[in-house]
């Protein structure tokens, strides 16, 4: 690949789990290469990289923000905030570092890492056909692979279920939307026909994802997630939403602080429905990187990337939103948008570095905290445009790998063809991720210098937030 700077190689890739060794397979994996731990900072250090966050986040705490913020290098929390209410209308209950918000979009990190969790356990092949484990799925080339790495064709359930028809008076479970797809299998609008020709973001994917591994596994999602990671990790306050939950969670609303409602959607999990908190994700990070639940070769294929009909720096891995920087760097992170909950989740291996930033109030400048990658490596994202959320920009404007014209990896609806009748504005603006494209100025000229960046960024804020 050209002014990609990464090699992508084809090898093959054997799991043993109990002394039984899986078929092999051939998958495309981009080796990531493991720093040895760096020394935890201290000191001058320490106050250097404290310094320049906090002054990176003031200006956009100081907006409508409402969340909680934590970064963190070489397993020193740097920086870590809470700002607001559960409620921010009424300014009751302050937020803590408890208090769990609904991942949205960041939820897929956890499905996916927990197929591939059974994958090296040799309890599955992400290389099977869906329908090996889902009775009746309609699709045999769709794979659980090409479900991961969005290629599966499938289009996206918030589209094809909110029309006439689909009672909206009763919430949906996973199992409906599989019923749906079956009973609808000859409807394009459903299936585009073919898989693993292009990447389309969607959904579906991953609701599909999180009852394989209830078959697998022979427990409900919200079990196995909180078996296989939240408990092992001490993620006491991270669950999976189920309807139990409603005295628990906490709402999301919409920019003038009205009050998200319960809809038809809510209850579908494995692409959303996941409540954490910054620490607790901080925790997750630290668990993927010190090779406490993953081997190599695993984490390998989860971060290579699956999309390059186009060249470009975007692309998706395995449950996993990466940037390929043309100087050879690679960037994971993954973002979320549901409802009023707007979330970021920016890794950077090579430097040991996490940006975790998670809001209910609809905040859209929220997504602005990727750029703070720039201060541990050069990530060039200070002068990089970017999109809500669930960061999914629609494609073209840099040259995005694609699968048709006008889309990414990045987009939210890439790949989605026009549905017979519009989707009304409502969903579009309160539910689906990747739909409302936000970019936000470019920063004045180049520096190489993470601190003029950062002070750019703070004029442009205060500004906004004046006018």
């Amino acid at each position: 690949m050209k002014g990609i700077g990464f090699l992508v190689l084809s090898v093959t890739l054997m799991v043993v789990s109990c002394g039984q060794a899986q078929p092999s397979k051939t998958v495309q994996l981009d080796t990531v290469t493991t720093a040895a731990p760096a020394p935890a900072l201290t000191g001058p250090e320490l106050e250097h990289y404290t310094s320049l966050t906090s002054h990176f986040f003031d200006p956009i705490l100081g907006g409508r923000f409402n969340g909680s913020v934590l970064v963190a290098k070489n397993g020193v929390i740097i920086y870590e905030h809470y700002k607001g209410f559960r409620n921010p209308t009424r300014k009751k209950d302050s937020l803590t570092d408890h208090t769990a918000f609904h991942l949205a979009s960041i939820s897929k990190t956890f499905t996916a890492m927990g197929t591939l969790k059974l994958w090296q356990d040799g309890k599955l092949d992400i290389h099977d056909s869906v329908g090996k484990y889902l009775q009746g799925f309609p699709f045999p080339t769709v794979t659980i692979q090409s479900l991961l790495n969005h290629r599966s064709g499938l289009h996206n359930y918030v589209h094809f279920m909110d029309k006439p028809g689909v009672n909206k008076h009763v919430l949906l479970s996973n199992a409906d939307v599989l019923q749906y797809i079956i009973n609808h299998a000859r409807e394009r609008e459903v299936f585009s026909g073919y898989a693993n020709r292009h990447f389309e973001y969607s959904n579906t994917n991953y609701a599909l994802l999180a009852l394989i591994i209830e078959k697998v596994s022979g427990l409900p999602y919200p079990d196995f997630m909180a078996r296989t990671f939240f408990q092992p990790l001490q993620m006491q306050d991270t669950y999976v939403y189920t309807a139990t939950d409603s005295g628990r969670s906490m709402d999301s609303y919409y920019q003038n602080g009205r009050q998200f409602r319960m809809e038809f959607l809510d209850q579908v999990y494995g692409d959303k429905n996941i409540y954490s908190t910054v620490r607790d994700m901080y925790k997750w990070d630290q668990a993927l990187r010190n090779g406490q639940l993953f081997t190599k070769g695993v984490l390998d294929s989860a971060y290579a990337g699956y999309s390059f009909e186009k060249p470009g720096q975007r692309n998706y891995g395995l449950g996993w939103r990466m940037l390929f920087i043309p100087n050879g760097k690679k960037l994971i992170y993954h973002n979320g948008w549901w409802h009023g909950n707007r979330t970021v989740f920016v890794r950077m291996l090579d430097e040991n570095a996490t940006i975790i930033a998670l809001s209910n109030n609809d905040y859209k400048n929220v997504y602005s905290a990727k750029r703070l990658a720039d201060l541990f490596g050069d990530y060039r994202q200070g002068n990089e445009s970017f999109d809500d959320e669930g960061g999914e920009p629609t494609a073209g404007a840099s040259g995005s790998p694609g699968s048709v014209a006008g889309t990414s990896p990045d987009s939210g609806t890439a790949g989605e063809p026009p549905a017979p009748k519009p989707v009304a504005k409502k969903v579009a603006h309160t539910r689906t991720a990747g739909h409302v494209r936000h970019v936000v100025k470019k920063a004045p000229a180049r520096t190489s210098h993470p601190v003029a960046v950062h002070t750019a960024k703070k004029k442009v804020v205060q500004k906004k937030k004046v006018s």
